[in-house]
């Protein structure tokens, strides 16, 4: 059936099989080995990008082990270690706060339920998501950043564009068990094929399922001509 028929719930479900042939090894694309990392990384990552995250969490996983060594550090000694991410000072003091909170009222552990996780501060529902999905396995939620809002356009889910709607639109249209991978497929393709401002249709292995499609690919025609 063409894509352009399809209504968004046949949509929703055939790009979950589609994508997952496309990206079979889609993943959190933060590094992490446990839950206080990916907390950590996650509330870094707020306008800042996966690479320069990573680029900086070696150093910072290697000297705060646990949530007591966050939550007593000197402001200025983890100002200075989160020195290479946007919004440092905010995001020192935000971790610091919430470790403070992991370390006296969960027993140093980060909590597994959406309304702990955003009790904590510097931890919105996208955080949580990000956290509960990648180091729970608990699908809670749709993790809906630029690439997610993008692309649920784009491929005719959701006309919605803030996150705050966009997510309860997917949560109704792709099954639970997907939600995680789902948020992980697109932010896979989003960075690789559809991009903002130049998508690579022609390479792209979803195009079918794409509403989307025809329109770009008269752009490209226009052109090249």
């Amino acid at each position: 059936m063409p894509a352009a028929k399809l209504s968004p719930a046949e949509r929703a479900r055939a790009l979950c099989a589609a994508l997952a042939k496309v990206y079979p090894d889609a993943h959190c694309e933060l590094n992490f080995t446990s839950p206080l990392e990916l907390l950590i990384a996650t509330i870094l990552s707020a306008q800042c990008t996966d690479v320069q995250v990573n680029k900086v969490t070696p150093a910072v996983f290697a000297k705060y082990k646990t949530a007591r060594d966050y939550a007593d550090a000197a402001p200025a000694a983890l100002e200075h270690d989160l020195r290479a991410i946007g919004l440092y000072r905010a995001k020192a003091k935000n971790i610091r706060a919430c470790c403070k909170i992991l370390a006296e009222k969960h027993g140093g552990n980060v909590p597994e339920t959406m309304d702990e996780l955003v009790a904590l501060p510097g931890v919105g529902r996208k955080t949580a998501n990000v956290v509960l999905g990648n180091a729970f396995g608990k699908n809670v939620g749709v993790v809906v950043d630029t690439h997610v809002a993008r692309l649920s356009q784009r491929l005719g889910l959701t006309r919605q564009t803030d996150p705050k709607k966009i997510e309860p639109a997917l949560m109704k249209l792709v099954p639970q068990d997907d939600w995680t991978l789902f948020s992980h497929w697109l932010i896979f393709h989003g960075r690789r094929i559809c991009k903002a401002l130049r998508p690579a249709c022609p390479d792209c292995g979803i195009k079918h399922l794409c509403p989307s499609y025809p329109k770009f690919m008269k752009l490209y025609a226009k052109k090249k001509s």
